[in-house]
């Protein structure tokens, strides 16, 4: 695939993802959580440029970097994220602004991470990122999933399960399923 297919492609990604997890969604820990992001590394590890041929060391400690920042990325993201049980015994979630807070900081690193591959001569294609989304995204699903599978199916006598987030308002609109 080309650079600009990848860019589309990655935004493209970026922008379902946010938006669908602004809004309050039920947690299916029995589907394929999984399927996305291994499907993105795929296509990234398929292309021969994820490394620099005139600088392959450089461009494999950024790479790993990127991974790296996708690891920490998707675990905060998912850690900032509120999850809580329904009185029928569903598991929800909702982002958080923490969990925006977390997309900034990890597209702040990211470009700082182009700027210096950039200064430093080291070309970088797209497919760096599309693997460091695919981390992620695998990261913040398996921990939501782990989270939800957690959580007790209904809210004991005593109240509702803790959760992320108890302070919030609880007026979220649910999105159909």
């Amino acid at each position: 695939m080309s650079g600009l297919v990848n860019a589309l492609l990655i935004a493209a990604v970026v922008v379902v993802v946010i938006v669908r997890q602004f809004r309050a969604r039920p947690v299916d820990t029995g589907r394929r959580w999984w399927l996305l992001p291994v499907i993105l590394a795929v296509v990234a590890l398929r292309e021969p440029a994820v490394l620099d041929a005139h600088h392959r060391t450089e461009s494999a400690l950024l790479l790993a970097t990127e991974v790296l920042v996708g690891l920490a990325m998707g675990a905060a993201w998912a850690w900032t994220t509120r999850v809580w049980t329904e009185p029928d015994g569903v598991v929800w979630t909702k982002s958080t602004k923490a969990s925006g807070m977390v997309w900034l900081a990890g597209i702040a690193v990211r470009v700082g991470l182009f700027a210096l591959a950039a200064l430093i001569g080291v070309h970088q294609d797209s497919s760096a990122l599309m693997l460091g989304l695919a981390v992620t995204l695998l990261v913040r699903s398996g921990i939501l999933v782990w989270r939800a599978q957690s959580l007790p199916s209904a809210p004991s006598a005593g109240g509702p399960a803790r959760a992320y987030g108890d302070g919030m308002a609880r007026a979220i609109r649910k999105e159909g399923v």
